[in-house]
């Protein structure tokens, strides 16, 4: 049944869309899901959202916020995703909803996981609930872009965030990048690390800034670390490879000897500097990682998003081959006039070939402008 979207409709969805925002960061590979209940008499009585990845879903927690079982009789249920119908970490919701005395699920997008895809709100059909879906239904695709980006294409959704002066460099002639933006948007990049399930740099980046890429601004998760290191040739005294959060770093590489030495457990407790991470051996491609083969390889491991705080090598070869999704760019009140160009050789010649973003936002972010848009 097509949406009919009605103002009751829409203030109610958004409560759940409220309601899911709340799972950001804790979820993943799951999507972001809330749940609200309103009785036939129009007064909400039960809410409840997706808090963890494993634990309970939405649809769970907001029957069991319901004091009063009675008033389940001819509810509505809003949900922002379809109720799923398989059995995952938890069982199915669809089958939990269907055993209600509910009247209508208003649901606000489908979900595109193969599991689930329609066969949801089939089974609810089935049992005699109405079954509304599309309400608000662009609101919710935005939600959960990093969920429908790994269900439909099998690699994470990648977000490449770059610093530049306002002339375009993001290092100085002597390679020296600290600080070029504000403490505030430095605050917004350790708020963004919460969010993603990794943070993604590149070899050079790693040796000349030795960084940890972990939350100290703000409350959060620690992302996944991925370092990409053709050669696997970084020092394992590096932070990335020898602090407290070695084991969420991963080294993806093309040297079949290196990682087939860490692959072996006892070889690799053998050795000086023993890494507790995890190594990924891709091909090698014009004399560099396969970054296409590390982004698949990353998806199967349930890896939805990745923020991408690489240098211009990195960045360049990201947009060049197509694997960029959305960009973060800070732009500084600033002047070099020589360095280290935040971009090179992105495979582009001609005015006719100009990659043009697309949902463009300004956000001034304490001095510095952040341009946000989509390729």
């Amino acid at each position: 049944m097509a949406s009919s979207n009605t103002p009751s409709d829409s203030y109610w969805m958004q409560q759940a869309l409220t309601l899911a925002k709340k799972g950001k960061g804790y979820v993943s590979p799951n999507p972001m899901v809330g749940c609200v209940i309103v009785s036939k008499e129009g007064e909400k009585i039960g809410e409840g959202y997706h808090k963890s990845f494993g634990k309970a879903h939405a649809e769970v927690n907001a029957v069991e916020s319901v004091q009063n079982r009675k008033e389940l009789k001819d509810a509505s249920v809003y949900v922002t995703l379809e109720p799923c119908s398989h059995y995952g970490k938890t069982p199915p919701c669809a089958e939990m909803l269907g055993k209600l005395p509910i009247k209508k699920v208003i649901v606000a997008m489908p979900d595109p996981n193969p599991a689930v895809n329609g066969k949801g709100i089939l089974h609810l059909r089935n049992k005699g609930i109405e079954v509304e879906v599309g309400v608000l239904k662009h609101e919710a695709e935005e939600l959960n872009e990093f969920f429908i980006h790994h269900q439909t294409f099998g690699r994470p959704f990648i977000t490449l965030k770059m610093a530049q002066t306002a002339d375009g460099f993001l290092a100085a002639a002597d390679g020296e990048s600290q600080w070029i933006t504000g403490k505030q948007s430095r605050k917004l990049v350790h708020k963004w690390r919460t969010e993603y399930d990794a943070v993604l740099v590149g070899r050079t980046t790693v040796m000349v800034d030795n960084p940890s890429l972990t939350v100290r601004h703000v409350s959060g998760r620690q992302p996944q670390r991925i370092v990409i290191d053709g050669p696997y040739e970084l020092p394992k005294e590096l932070n990335l490879f020898s602090d407290k959060f070695e084991e969420k770093t991963t080294i993806i590489t093309w040297n079949k000897e290196a990682s087939a030495t860490d692959a072996d457990p006892m070889l690799k407790v053998m050795q000086q500097n023993y890494f507790r991470g995890e190594v990924l051996q891709v091909s090698k491609v014009d004399g560099h990682a396969d970054l296409r083969q590390a982004l698949k390889l990353l998806g199967e491991k349930g890896i939805s998003s990745i923020l991408v705080e690489g240098g211009q090598q990195l960045s360049s070869a990201l947009i060049r081959q197509g694997l960029v999704d959305k960009l973060e760019l800070f732009i500084a009140p600033k002047l070099l006039g020589a360095g280290t160009r935040s971009l090179i050789n992105i495979g582009i010649d001609k005015m006719k070939e100009i990659a043009e973003l697309k949902e463009v936002k300004w956000t001034q972010v304490g001095n510095d402008m952040l341009l946000t848009g989509y390729f």
